[in-house]
């Protein structure tokens, strides 16, 4: 994808591509990859949500609008869909992690509603380029329970379900987790990238478009 200037993309995604962690809308993630590819970015991230169904009402009911459940709420007509999730299945979400090496579509648990969305995306886009991105970390990646109590996989678990699954999809997987450079457990990077430990700032922000257009321009 050599040139991305005009390219229609759509973001599906939860806080951070909604922005949480910037400082005005200008420098969210989605609106620095606009202004320095000319492409025209939709943002459809929604803060809180996750690419498994919950079991429980969330707090906030916004909270339970599931990636897979708002794919037809984008617009149709997008040339590249980018698709940026996880960290909040594993934060606060009850669904069960599921089989990455399965084959079910069951969107109750992560991995099943991963290859749902893939499928879902597919068929309503089946000529377009579909993109995910890793979760990136966090400073509590590793505890045993997740925000409610409940026992969760560390959230590694979740970035190599989410390389794997793509990978039997074959749908490219920008590994952020592995080159974003964020790594909020060590004091003076989470204070340059990140506004509290998760979401990034504005200079992380700006990494990852960076990082999202160099990974555009290899396919």
């Amino acid at each position: 994808m050599k040139d991305l200037k005009g390219l229609k993309v759509n973001f599906l995604g939860d806080s951070i591509t909604e922005g949480t962690g910037a400082s005005c809308p200008e420098t969210r993630f989605v609106n620095v990859f606009a202004a320095k590819t000319g492409a025209v970015a939709r943002n459809y991230g929604i803060g809180g949500t996750r690419i498994a169904l919950q079991q429980t009402p969330s707090v906030k009911t916004r909270y339970d609008q599931y990636f897979g459940g708002r794919v037809d709420e984008m617009d149709p007509d997008a040339d590249v869909i980018v698709v940026f999730g996880g960290t909040n299945d594993f934060g606060h979400g009850d669904a069960l992690f599921g089989d990455v090496d399965g084959t079910d579509t069951d969107e109750n648990n992560f991995c099943g509603a991963v290859r749902a969305l893939i499928v879902r995306l597919m068929e309503r886009y089946p000529d377009k380029e579909i993109v995910f991105m890793t979760p990136l970390h966090r400073k509590s990646e590793r505890v045993t329970t997740n925000e409610i109590g409940l026992p969760c996989h560390v959230l590694a678990d979740y970035v190599d379900a989410l390389r794997r699954i793509t990978a039997a999809y074959g749908v490219p997987c920008l590994d952020l987790w592995s080159t974003s450079g964020i790594a909020p457990r060590v004091p003076v990077n989470c204070k340059t990238y990140t506004a509290d430990g998760l979401h990034p700032n504005d200079r992380g922000m700006e990494r990852v478009a960076d990082r999202l257009i160099a990974f555009l321009h290899t396919l």
